[in-house]
C-alpha cells in the first residue's frame, strides 16, 4: 500500500469514527451546542458535508444565510451557505448525506494514481497538491469530531491514525507559539506535559527550536490532559476561564506559561 492510500485510511477511519459518534444521536443531541462559534452538532457535520462537495466540484445551494455573528470572513460566510441549508433538516437526514458524501469521496480517493495525489490542489496554506491538501482535511475533520464530542459529552478517539495526526499538528504549532507569539529571551526553555506525553522547546537566536530531551528543570514546565490542549490549540472555550480552573499547571515561570497558554490557539 502506497504512503497516499495509508493516508486515505486516515480519513476513512476518521470518518468512520464521526459515523459511529452520530448514529442513534436524538434530535435534541443533533441540536446541542458545541464550542466550535454558532454550530450545533449537526452543523459540524453539516460542514463536513460542505468542504467535501466543494473539493469533489458541486455547487453550492442556492441560499442565502441570515447575517450571523459568529461569521467573521468570506470563508465563514461560504462554509454557512452549506450549514445554514441544512439547519431545518432532521440530524439523521444529515448524517445519512454525510455518509453518502463520504462514501463517494474515499472511492475516488481508492481510485487514484500518483500523478492524480500529485495534481494541484487548493489548500487551507496555499496552492499545494492533493497530497498535500489531505492531511489538512484529516484534521479540520478531527477537530470538529472532537467538539462534537465534547458537547455531547462522549469523549474519545484520542489515538489511531486520524487522532495522531491531529494531535501531531497541534503540537507542531507549539514553537510557532513560543517562538513567534509569545517571543521569550534566548536561553528559555518551556516543556509541555499532557497525558504522559512530552514536547520540550528551547528559544536560541530568537527563534524556539524543538529540544530533546526535555531538560529536568525547564524554565518553565505546562502541565494538562489532551483534552485541555486540544481546547487551547484550536481556541475552543475561554481560555482564561480554562487557565481560572486550574486546566493548566505551571512549574516555574508561572507569568511566562500563563502567557504561552493564552497565545496557544493557532488556528485563527
Amino acid at each position: 500500500m502506497s504512503d497516499d492510500q495509508k493516508v486515505v485510511d486516515a480519513l476513512d477511519e476518521e470518518w468512520q469514527s464521526i459515523d459511529k459518534l452520530c448514529d442513534g444521536l436524538t434530535e435534541a443531541e443533533w441540536k446541542t451546542e458545541t464550542e466550535c462559534p454558532g454550530w450545533s452538532v449537526q452543523d459540524n457535520v453539516a460542514h463536513l458535508i460542505g468542504i467535501e462537495s466543494v473539493i469533489m466540484g458541486r455547487p453550492p445551494p442556492d441560499h442565502t444565510p441570515p447575517d450571523l455573528p459568529h461569521v467573521k470572513n468570506d470563508i465563514g460566510k461560504s462554509n454557512e451557505v452549506w450549514v445554514d441549508a441544512r439547519r431545518a433538516r432532521p440530524g439523521p437526514e444529515v448524517l445519512d448525506e454525510f455518509r453518502a458524501v463520504a462514501r463517494e469521496r474515499i472511492d475516488t480517493l481508492r481510485g487514484m494514481s500518483d500523478d492524480d495525489f500529485s495534481a494541484e490542489s487548493w489548500t487551507p496554506a496555499g496552492p499545494g497538491t492533493v497530497r498535500d491538501l489531505l492531511p489538512f482535511r484529516i484534521f479540520d475533520s478531527w477537530a470538529h469530531e472532537q467538539d462534537m464530542r465534547r458537547a455531547l459529552s462522549k469523549p474519545g478517539h484520542l489515538d489511531g491514525p486520524a487522532a495522531e495526526l491531529s494531535l501531531g499538528r497541534l503540537t507542531g504549532a507549539l514553537p510557532f507559539v513560543v517562538g513567534k507569539k509569545v517571543k521569550p529571551p534566548d536561553g528559555a526553555t518551556v516543556v509541555f506535559d499532557w497525558d504522559g506525553n512530552t514536547t520540550a522547546i528551547t528559544m536560541d537566536g530568537g527563534r524556539a527550536k524543538p529540544l530533546d530531551p526535555a531538560p529536568t528543570n525547564p524554565t518553565v514546565r505546562l502541565t494538562m490532559d489532551t483534552d485541555t490542549l486540544v481546547r487551547l490549540g484550536m481556541g475552543r472555550g475561554d481560555s482564561a476561564k480554562m487557565l481560572a480552573a486550574g486546566k493548566v499547571g505551571f512549574d516555574g515561570d508561572e507569568e511566562l506559561g500563563r502567557r504561552i497558554a493564552g497565545e496557544m490557539n493557532f488556528l485563527f
